[in-house]
C-alpha cells in the first residue's frame, strides 16, 4: 500500500525541470513537462493545479505561457510538496479494533481502551519523523543531487528540449536557445 501518491513522484520531477538549475528552465508548459517525463498530459495539469493552489508555483501569461516556481527552489521542500499533491492526511487511521476482542463480548474492560493505542502511538512516531525528514529536502537540493549523477551534456539537452518546444509554440524556430542557467548571470 502506497502512503504517498504517484503523483507525488511525478510532480517533484516536474518540478525539478524549474529549478533554474544547469538541467532546468525558469518557466515550462505542463504539456512540455508531460512529454518530457512520459506522463499524460491531464494527470500532469491536475497536479500542477494542486501545486498552484498551495502556491508552490504561478501560471504565466501568453503563447509561450506555463509556470514557473512560486519562490526559489531552496524554499520549497519535499513536504510542501507531498502535502500540495496529497493532502496533510494522517499515513495511519487507527480503527480502534483493540476494543472489539471476542473475549470481551461487546463491552470492553476499561484497560484494553485506556490511552491512545500502542500501535497508533508508533505509527504517529513514524509519521512524525518521515515528516521531519521531508522538510530537511528541498527542490534545490534533488536538483543538484540529479546534476551530480547525470552526464555533463544532460542538462544542456533538457534546457535545449525544453527551450526548442517553447519557441516552436511562439513561432520563433530559428531563436537561439538561451544559455543554460550555469553561465547566466543572475541579477
Amino acid at each position: 500500500m502506497s502512503f504517498i501518491s504517484t503523483g507525488v513522484e511525478y510532480g517533484l520531477h516536474c518540478l525539478l525541470y524549474l529549478t533554474r538549475s544547469p538541467a532546468a528552465v525558469q518557466e515550462a508548459s505542463v504539456r512540455d513537462l508531460a512529454e518530457l517525463q512520459g506522463i499524460p498530459n491531464e494527470y500532469l495539469a491536475k497536479l500542477f493545479t494542486k501545486l498552484a493552489k498551495a502556491d508552490l508555483v504561478v501560471a504565466t501569461e501568453g503563447i509561450r505561457g506555463g509556470f514557473r516556481l512560486a519562490r526559489p527552489a531552496e524554499r520549497i521542500t519535499v513536504h510542501d510538496v507531498v502535502v500540495a499533491i496529497d493532502g496533510d492526511k494522517p499515513l495511519f487511521d487507527c480503527r480502534e479494533i483493540r476494543g472489539r476482542c471476542a473475549v470481551f463480548e461487546d463491552a470492553p474492560p476499561g484497560w484494553a481502551t485506556r490511552g491512545v493505542c500502542s500501535i497508533h502511538s508508533v505509527m504517529q512516531i513514524a509519521e512524525k519523523a518521515m515528516r521531519a525528514e521531508l522538510k530537511q529536502h528541498t527542490l534545490a537540493d534533488l536538483a543538484q543531487r540529479t546534476i551530480d549523477k547525470a552526464p555533463a551534456n544532460y542538462g544542456v539537452q533538457v534546457v535545449q528540449w525544453l527551450t526548442d518546444r517553447a519557441a516552436n509554440r511562439r513561432g520563433d524556430k530559428d531563436e537561439p536557445a538561451p544559455a543554460p542557467a550555469k553561465t547566466r548571470k543572475r541579477a
